[in-house]
C-alpha cells in the first residue's frame, strides 16, 4: 500500500513548519544570548523586551501582577514572552513553508524591536545594546530559511519555493540547528554568568566595618513568642522583594561609584564604596513597607540594616533642605537599571535615620535587595525611598522632574500609613473553642504604634496587649487572648499610631499612595461535641 508508506513516512507540512519555526527562534535567543554574554547580558532580548513591557503596563495591571503572582511576577512575565514568541514563530514557521523570504524577513522584524527595546531602556548604554538582538535576528531568519527549504512541497507550491522533500534532509538539517543552537546558548550562559562573577567575588570578599552607632538593644519583651506571628527580624531569604528588574542587577562593588549632584549641590561628589564603608556608619532596626501592599499584606518586613547616614553625605555637599533655605526639594535616586526614585529633601534630612545601605542583618547586602548599595527612608513607601543599585543621587524639584512611579499616576509624596495585620490565625482556619490567642503585627514608621485594638464580629473594641517598642520605625507585634465560641467569627485590628490618628476604616486600594482599609480575618470554630447520654 504505497499511500499508506508514504503517509507514515512523511510528516504533516504543519508539524514541520512547526519545528522549523521553534528551531528558528530557539537559534535566535541561543545567538543573543551568546552576543549579549560578550557585550552586556543585561542586552539580551527577553530581558530589554521585558523590561519595555513592564515601563508601559499600566499602574492598575502592574499592581494586579504584584498582588496575583507576588515575587514569582517577573517569572511569570518571562514565560509570558516566551509563550508568545513561541506562538510567533510556529505561525511563520508555517508560513516560511510557502513564502520563505517574507517569514525571514519577519523574524528580522522582531530583531529591529528587540533593538529598539534595548536602545530605549533606560540603562542603555549606546548602540552595542541592539547587537544582540540584530544578531540573533538574522541567525534566526537564516535558520529558517535554510529549514524551510527543506520541507515537503504542497500541492501548489509557490514559484521558486517548492523542492524535493526530504525527510533526511530536513532532519539532518533540524538536528544540526538544534545542536548548534545549544551550544551557542551555553556558552552565551557561560559568559555572562562569568561577568557576574566579578560581583560574587566582590561580595564574598567584602567584610562590613563594625558601626560607630550600633543599634540599640532590643527592650525585654519587644518579641513575643506566639506561634504563627511575624518575626521581629525578618530573616534576608524570607524579605519581600517588589521592583522592575526582569534580571537581578549583579554589580561588581569594586567598580561600583555613586554620584552626588545636581540643583544646590556646591559641592558634587563621587564615592568609593571603600570610601563609604571607611565613614563613620549607623546600625538601625527599620520596617519597610511597599506600596504594593494590601491590607494584610505581606510586603512589608524588619531588618537591621548598616550603612552612611544619607544626611551627612548631602551637607558634605552643600546641600541645605527648602525648610532651611534649600533650592532643591526632591532628591532623585538612580539606579543601574535605569529606575528613578524621587524623596522629599526635608524628609531625607529632617534627622531620621535616612542612609545608603551597605549591611542587612549583618551581612552585605543581597543581590535581590541592593548590593552593594541601596537608599533606605524610615516612614516612606519604598517607591519613593527605596532605591535599589543606587548609583546616582541627583537634586532637584517636584515640578522639574517626575520620577519612575510617579509618571504612572502614582503620588509624589507618600508617607507610610497606619496599619495592622492578623498574623494568626489564619483565614478560614478553625480554632478549638476556649482560649485562642490572636496576634500579629502594626506599624506607621517614624510615628511608631502606641495602640491596637481587637474586635470580634460587631462586639466593642478591645485592647490588645502590645509588645514592647522597639523605635517609631520598626513595627510592633502585639496579641490579645480570646475566648472563642462556637460558629463563624469576623476578627478585626486597627491600630493607633504615635500622633494619635486612629488607622481608618475607609477602604481604598494601593493606588496611589498605599492601600487602607483594616485587615479582618473570618474563622469557624466547630461545636463542642456532645457527650453523655
Amino acid at each position: 500500500m504505497p499511500g499508506v508508506s508514504s503517509f507514515r513516512r512523511t510528516p504533516s507540512r504543519a508539524a514541520v513548519g512547526t519545528s522549523a519555526g521553534l528551531l528558528a527562534a530557539f537559534t535566535a535567543l541561543a545567538v543573543a544570548e551568546l552576543v549579549a554574554g560578550l557585550l552586556r547580558p543585561a542586552a539580551g532580548p527577553v530581558t530589554v523586551v521585558g523590561g519595555a513591557v513592564i515601563d508601559r503596563t499600566p499602574a492598575a495591571v502592574k499592581d494586579f501582577a504584584i498582588r496575583t503572582f507576588g515575587e514569582n511576577d517577573k517569572a511569570v512575565l518571562r514565560f509570558g514572552i516566551l509563550a508568545v514568541l513561541a506562538f510567533l514563530a510556529i505561525g511563520l514557521g508555517v508560513l516560511g513553508l510557502r513564502h520563505r523570504r517574507i517569514a525571514a524577513a519577519g523574524v528580522l522584524l522582531f530583531g529591529i524591536v528587540g533593538a529598539a527595546a534595548a536602545l530605549g531602556r533606560p540603562d542603555s548604554t549606546g548602540v552595542g545594546d541592539a547587537f544582540p538582538s540584530i544578531a540573533g535576528a538574522v541567525a534566526g531568519a537564516l535558520a529558517l530559511y535554510v529549514l524551510a527549504s527543506q520541507a515537503p512541497p504542497s500541492t501548489a507550491p509557490a514559484a521558486g519555493e517548492g523542492g524535493v522533500w526530504s525527510r533526511r534532509g530536513f532532519l539532518t538539517a533540524a538536528g544540526v540547528t538544534a545542536a548548534t543552537a545549544t551550544s551557542v546558548g551555553l556558552l552565551g550562559r557561560f559568559l555572562s554568568g562569568r561577568q557576574g562573577q566579578g560581583a560574587v567575588v566582590s561580595r564574598e570578599n567584602l567584610v562590613l566595618p563594625e558601626p560607630s552607632s550600633p543599634a540599640p538593644a532590643l527592650p525585654a519583651g519587644a518579641r513575643l513568642k506566639v506561634p504563627g506571628i511575624s518575626s521581629f527580624t525578618t530573616p534576608n531569604r524570607d524579605f519581600y522583594r517588589v521592583d522592575t528588574a526582569l534580571t537581578v542587577p549583579e554589580v561588581d562593588a569594586r567598580t561600583w561609584r555613586l554620584r552626588i549632584h545636581g540643583r544646590g549641590v556646591a559641592r558634587p561628589r563621587t564615592y568609593t564604596l571603600d570610601q563609604l564603608l571607611a565613614r563613620p556608619l549607623i546600625e538601625r532596626d527599620i520596617t519597610l513597607t511597599c506600596v504594593s501592599n494590601e491590607v494584610g499584606g505581606p510586603y512589608v518586613g524588619n531588618a537591621r540594616w548598616l550603612g552612611v547616614p544619607l544626611r551627612d553625605l548631602l551637607r558634605e555637599a552643600g546641600v541645605r533642605p527648602p525648610s532651611h533655605g534649600g533650592t532643591a526639594d526632591q532628591l532623585v535616586a538612580r539606579s543601574v537599571d535605569g529606575m528613578t526614585l524621587g524623596s522629599p529633601v526635608d524628609d531625607v534630612m529632617d534627622g531620621r535615620d535616612a542612609m545608603l545601605a551597605v549591611g542587612m542583618n549583618g551581612e552585605p547586602l543581597p543581590f535581590e535587595h541592593g548590593f552593594p548599595v541601596r537608599m533606605l527612608v524610615p516612614g516612606l513607601y519604598g517607591y519613593v525611598s527605596a532605591c535599589k543599585w543606587i548609583e546616582s543621587i541627583e537634586l532637584t524639584t517636584f515640578d522639574a522632574y517626575d520620577p519612575y512611579w510617579v509618571k504612572r499616576r502614582w503620588a509624589r509624596r507618600a508617607p507610610v500609613k497606619t496599619q495592622a495585620r492578623i498574623d494568626t490565625p489564619k483565614p478560614f482556619t478553625r480554632p478549638a473553642a476556649g482560649a485562642v490567642v490572636v496576634a500579629g503585627v502594626a506599624w506607621a514608621q517614624h510615628r511608631g504604634i502606641t495602640r491596637v485594638e481587637i474586635r470580634i464580629d460587631d462586639g466593642p473594641w478591645q485592647d490588645a496587649d502590645l509588645a514592647a517598642q522597639d523605635s517609631p520605625d520598626t513595627w510592633r507585634q502585639w496579641s490579645y487572648r480570646w475566648n472563642a465560641t462556637p460558629g463563624g467569627h469576623t476578627l478585626t485590628v486597627r491600630a493607633t499610631d504615635g500622633t494619635g490618628s486612629v488607622q481608618t476604616e475607609q477602604r481604598t486600594r494601593t493606588v496611589p499612595d498605599g492601600a487602607s482599609g483594616r485587615h479582618s480575618v473570618f474563622v469557624t470554630v466547630p461545636q463542642i461535641p456532645r457527650t453523655g447520654p
